[in-house]
């Protein structure tokens, strides 16, 4: 018997070592910073297992796979000459990891896909039985408290539930009568349902993952950079808000974001949608390039696009190939050339800007189009609306160029010239162009405006005496049908202006284009006036992405190390090669096209990114904690299976519906446990990481304003449009160059929800930034909770919180009772939904008794601290505030328990 044993090991298979999870978290650690994607010293890198099998400087390779006795890598790894040893200067392999290694070369260097780059498969659901499961996913929760030797926790109270399922569903409190009815209700199974249902129903709902996604976006009310200056882009915010509370697909969602206005016929929801990649700072400080900062912008859209719909880490490959992960240097490049060729410029007025017409304009545009195809076609509509729309395409008058007597005003505004000037816009395509729409401001009159082909002193266009205006105007200039394209010079002389450094005429963009069509036929100059009208009505605008025409499409290069300025071989647009597989056939080349492949089902990142983004909004954490490094240096998943399970079901079964996956995630057992720590779990599972209890987090910035509102009685529920400036004290903003001041909105607008309230990038909201706000100056795939003496002083001393103690305290008495007791306990209930313990209750009232005979002291300071120093108010009623001030600081309040 002992003799079969010992054959049978000594001729069993070798069980084969696992690249993934064995080798390559050796490799990371030991070996690729000086051979991977940044050095390559002795030209050996271990990044690519082409590159780990090819020839290194000495002309042999390293990696001789099935022998590792003559690899000159394990040869290295063993070497006692400490100039020959591997790792150079660093501690020595230990024995188990050469042993793996050398067994690892032995079976053929077999190399592996990491577990997040690999398209997600059905997963099988653990075969468990157990009362305590809800669904599937707590299968795979339960699986592994059993594997670690854990049991779930009870379940939580009505109350707490109510309050944890509407702060994670909706940001804020339910309505009163939600609320009665799932803690009233016999059938606590059905209401429960029932109150998921509601709340997911909710408009609300829209508002508190908006606030989620703006992160991502790096949503922000200003620019950025150091003058960081108003931009006018809340209509993204507000479509955002209406497609999570529409439940609009995921994949349609970042199809709409990526390349909304590259459908058939975009709808102006689906324009505002590409805002997300016009959420970029831009740089309109003087002596500023124009083209840094567009590249600039372009790089970020590249890094946002990874990090937040992805989960990888992309900006490093901007300078290298990924020093972890299989993405190589001139892949970046590949990848940036889809967001590099849009017509946006880093221009201060930042166009293409969205002209949002009102419905009534609505009505003319839609009876323009109508018109112009009945007489001239689908294309020329089409056109014509862009332009409408858009007023592309359009050349700026910033890329002019052989400038005399003129210049690009601070270098990046607009064109400015003086008397006798020219300047050249080069490459325009005049293709059966027989028209220029220009917009212009002019100082002066009797000056003519002529337009050259070729050269200053070529063939004139067309010349006309260029009007005087009031401030900048849009004018129509008619021409002789031309061809081709031509270099344009423009030219302008005034008799009667005498002095030679004064600046009189302000270009801001050129539009060659075609004549207004169907002359002759009827109802020619109806239509011709809407289309003047459309296209000089001021209408509020968002900046939108617009693609570039085949004339201005832009050349794409490697920029050596990163630089911008050091261009390196021409590349086309594409994605990275180990990831080509998840393509579709015959996509376009375009932005659709990338939106079609990050939405492809066999795109291994998107589905798991979102669903490990909702866990993570749910629980705290994702089970991949890293949300913004899903590759082989974030964190290893706490449950895999489960997140490839989820992220399936996410597509296949649910069909990217976000609401479907979050009923899912709420139902779970797991989610509905109370939050207590035993000291079995303190000691086995600290930090929740198993999930044998409920999650106990911190509010987010927006949810502990909302809450408060909504406890205050006082939450607005104004819906969309501009944003609003709260109470924040003076000096907070300072706004070199533009004198913006904050300037504290009126009535319910100061009590809306924390999405709407005006972000600047340079000075956020103080109590925003306070509990951990992002400052959106990049995409922020996750916030990181700190905890800070600010926040203590934020919610305890901040002028909003005091005004909310204030409304709180007002409400208390009214609904509470006559005596301090009863207030005291209705305000306890209006936070948490259950009655206050009775050591609570007497800490409340010793504190408002304390504070009673304090206030008596000093009627000043009665008056003071009601902030009316006019109005005689009762010691009784600034103790009272005193007192909700410090409830609205308990630390079951600010936490979701």
């Amino acid at each position: 018997m002992a003799f079969v044993l010992i054959a049978f090991s000594l001729f069993s298979p070798e069980k084969p070592v696992d690249f993934n999870t064995q080798v390559k978290p050796i490799l990371n650690k030991k070996c690729i910073s000086c051979h991977g994607g940044v050095k390559q010293q002795g030209g050996f890198s271990v990044l690519f297992r082409e590159e780990a099998l090819a020839n290194t400087k000495s002309g042999k390779p390293a990696i001789l796979p099935g022998d590792p006795e003559q690899s000159e890598f394990i040869k290295r790894l063993k070497s006692n000459d400490p100039e020959e040893r591997m790792p150079y200067k660093h501690p020595a392999l230990n024995n188990e990891e050469i042993d793996l290694l050398s067994k690892w070369i032995k079976q053929g260097a077999k190399w592996g896909n990491h577990w997040a780059y690999v398209s997600v498969k059905p997963t099988p659901v653990p075969d468990i039985e157990n009362d305590w499961t809800r669904n599937n996913l707590d299968k795979f929760i339960l699986a592994k408290l059993e594997e670690n030797q854990l049991k779930p926790s009870a379940a939580a109270d009505r109350a707490t539930l109510l309050r944890r399922l509407s702060l994670d569903l909706i940001g804020t409190y339910p309505s009163a009568k939600l609320a009665k009815f799932y803690l009233t209700s016999k059938n606590e199974a059905e209401a429960y349902r029932i109150l998921v249902d509601s709340l997911l129903a909710s408009s609300k709902f829209g508002e508190r993952w908006a606030s989620m996604w703006l992160d991502i976006a790096r949503y922000a009310d200003t620019k950025g950079y150091e003058s960081d200056p108003n931009r006018n882009i809340w209509s993204y915010r507000d479509w955002v808000i209406k497609a999570f509370n529409q439940d609009m697909p995921y994949n349609q969602f970042i199809t709409d974001q990526i390349a909304g206005d590259l459908y058939a016929n975009p709808t102006d929801a689906q324009y505002i949608a590409t805002a997300f990649s016009r959420n970029t700072p831009t740089n309109d400080e003087g002596g500023t390039n124009n083209e840094e900062f567009r590249t600039a912008a372009v790089l970020d859209r590249v890094n946002a696009t990874w990090e937040g719909l992805m989960s990888t880490t992309f900006s490093c490959v901007q300078c290298h190939s990924h020093p972890y992960d299989p993405f190589k240097h001139d892949e970046y490049y590949k990848f940036m050339s889809y967001f590099n060729n849009t017509r946006d410029e880093d221009v201060t007025a930042e166009y293409p800007l969205f002209r949002n017409f009102n419905d009534s304009l609505s009505v003319k545009l839609k009876e323009l189009n109508a018109w112009v195809k009945s007489v001239a076609g689908s294309k020329r509509a089409e056109e014509i609306s862009l332009f409408l729309k858009t007023g592309q395409p359009a050349i700026n008058s910033t890329t002019a160029d052989q400038l005399v007597n003129s210049v690009i005003g601070n270098h990046n505004i607009a064109l400015f010239f003086k008397n006798s000037s020219s300047a050249r816009l080069k490459s325009v395509d005049l293709e059966q162009v027989n028209q220029l729409i220009m917009r212009y401001n002019c100082s002066k009159s009797k000056g003519t405006l002529s337009l050259h082909s070729g050269s200053p002193d070529g063939p004139v266009i067309k010349s006309w005496k260029l009007a005087q205006t009031k401030g900048y105007e849009n004018v129509v200039i008619d021409f002789a049908q031309q061809q081709g394209i031509r270099d344009i010079y423009l030219k302008y002389t005034n008799p009667s202006v005498k002095n030679p450094d004064e600046f009189m005429v302000y270009f801001d963009w050129f539009h060659f284009t075609q004549q207004f069509p169907g002359k002759g036929k009827p109802g020619y100059a109806e239509h011709q006036n809407i289309f003047l009208t459309l296209m000089n009505t001021p209408v509020p605008t968002t900046p939108v992405m617009v693609e570039n025409p085949l004339s201005m499409k832009r050349k794409n290069y490697v920029f050596e190390r990163g630089a911008w300025t050091s261009k390196g071989k021409e590349v086309k647009a594409g994605v990275p090669n180990s990831l080509a597989f998840a393509m579709p056939k015959n996509a376009p080349d375009n932005r659709m096209r990338l939106a079609m492949w990050l939405t492809d089902k066999r795109n291994p990142l998107v589905s798991r990114t979102m669903v490990n983004r909702l866990w993570e909004q749910l629980y705290g954490a994702g089970l991949v904690e890293t949300l913004e490094d899903m590759g082989t240096q974030g964190m290893n998943p706490t449950h895999q299976e489960l997140l490839d399970y989820m992220a399936y079901q996410f597509m296949y079964e649910y069909n990217w519906s976000v609401k479907k996956m979050l009923k899912e995630l709420v139902m779970m057992a797991t989610y509905r446990q109370d939050s207590r720590v035993s000291e079995e779990l303190k000691e086995k599972d600290l930090f929740n990481k198993f999930y044998a209890r409920g999650s106990r987090i911190r509010l987010s910035a927006e949810q502990l304003r909302d809450q408060s509102l909504a406890v205050c009685g006082i939450l607005s529920n104004k819906m969309y449009g501009p944003p609003v400036m709260p109470w924040q004290p003076e000096g907070i903003w300072f706004s070199p160059y533009n004198g913006d001041k904050w300037v504290t909105s009126a009535g319910e607008e100061q009590y809306r929800r924390g999405i709407y309230t005006y972000w600047k990038r340079t000075a956020p909201y103080p109590s925003a930034i306070a509990f951990d706000g992002a400052s959106r100056v990049v995409c922020s795939p996750r916030r990181i909770r700190t905890n800070t003496p600010l926040q203590a002083l934020v919610t305890l001393n901040d002028s909003v919180y005091i005004d909310l103690a204030r409304k709180l305290a007002s409400r208390m008495e009214k609904a509470g009772g006559n005596t301090s007791s009863q207030r005291i306990s209705k305000g306890y209930e209006l936070m948490l939904f259950k009655a206050i313990p009775a050591n609570r209750l007497q800490i409340f009232e010793d504190l408002y008794v304390k504070a009673l005979n304090e206030f008596k002291k000093d009627q000043s300071s009665v008056s003071a601290f009601m902030s009316d120093k006019k109005k005689k108010h009762k010691p009784e009623d600034a103790a009272m505030v005193l007192v909700a001030n410090a409830m609205l600081n308990l630390d079951e309040v600010i936490t979701k328990n």
